[in-house]
């Protein structure tokens, strides 16, 4: 029997809605969403739990309840409810039936003609190419400074051709980083938990990452994590060179891996291979892309 049969065995028409969202919980840890995402979608589906009558089965909820339940969000709660936060609560609410319909226990979905509300964040910020030179050119100063420093450079670098996220960065260790590879100097990203191995990936980069790399590790002589500093300090070094800079932005773990997107775009890389890059679901690959052509048709 697999996993999703097992989960589901239990779970009939007639049960009532509690039960059936431990189950979903389960299911959604077992494919690898987020814990972001899980704790999410569980505060929504318990809040619409809470809504109906704690006997109420699944087989009578109806499109109708689900529309009278969101109306009562928007408009009867009396706690805010942002357009953002809407949207995710009518996803979660899909997900949910729709998992339970494909799964044979509800023969009609009554979430399928609730109409959902996408809600387009602004586009993010990024660095032009002459941006990029000029915080580069800044970073790599701080090496002939009286007292040399290739923190900045080294950090920077990396973001700026790897895409890497901040926890990324963070959690990278002196033994994910190979400068022999066939390809050129490589970066293994890997996860420590099993929810999230498919964001685990290799990452190709430029040859002056070994010079860089060596310098650096002469330099700080790091144990074990390449970067064994708190968030907010590397923060503060982003910050440094935006203001030594004079580039007029504030450079940013997300900055600098929307500039390694656009770049990779621009130059006309497969976009599955930028996705994969990147670390993300074909499903959030949809929504990056669009920015990324919007980004382009304007930069």
């Amino acid at each position: 029997m697999s996993e999703e049969k097992q989960v589901t065995v239990h779970i009939t028409p007639s049960t009532t809605i509690a039960p059936a969202i431990s189950a979903y919980e389960y299911y959604m840890s077992d494919q690898g969403r987020s814990s972001h995402t899980v704790k999410a979608f569980l505060s929504d589906l318990q809040l619409m739990q809470k809504y109906f009558a704690p006997d109420k089965t699944l087989d009578s909820i109806t499109t109708i309840d689900l529309n009278s339940f969101l109306d009562w969000l928007q408009n009867e709660r009396g706690v805010p409810c942002s357009p953002k936060t809407l949207s995710r609560r009518i996803t979660a609410i899909k997900s949910f039936f729709k998992w339970l319909s494909k799964n044979g226990i509800l023969p009609l979905d009554p979430a399928e003609k609730v109409v959902q509300k996408t809600v387009l964040s602004p586009l993010p910020k990024v660095l032009n190419d002459t941006e990029t030179q000029s915080a580069l050119i800044t970073a790599s100063s701080y090496r002939r400074k009286a007292k040399p420093d290739v923190r900045p450079y080294a950090l920077l670098f990396l973001l700026l051709h790897s895409g890497l996220k901040k926890n990324e960065c963070l959690g990278l260790h002196l033994n994910h980083i190979h400068l022999n590879e066939t390809d050129g100097p490589t970066i293994h990203v890997r996860y420590p938990t099993d929810a999230n191995r498919y964001k685990e990936r290799n990452l190709v980069l430029p040859a002056e990452w070994a010079d860089i790399f060596h310098e650096y590790v002469a330099q700080y002589q790091p144990t074990d994590n390449l970067f064994p500093w708190s968030p907010r300090r590397l923060e503060y070094i982003l910050e440094d060179i935006s203001t030594d800079s004079r580039i007029g932005k504030h450079i940013s773990f997300d900055m600098c891996r929307w500039t390694f997107a656009l770049n990779q775009y621009k130059d006309g890389v497969d976009q599955d291979t930028i996705r994969q890059s990147l670390g993300v679901s074909k499903i959030q690959w949809r929504e990056l892309s669009n920015k990324l052509g919007k980004l382009a048709e304007i930069s």
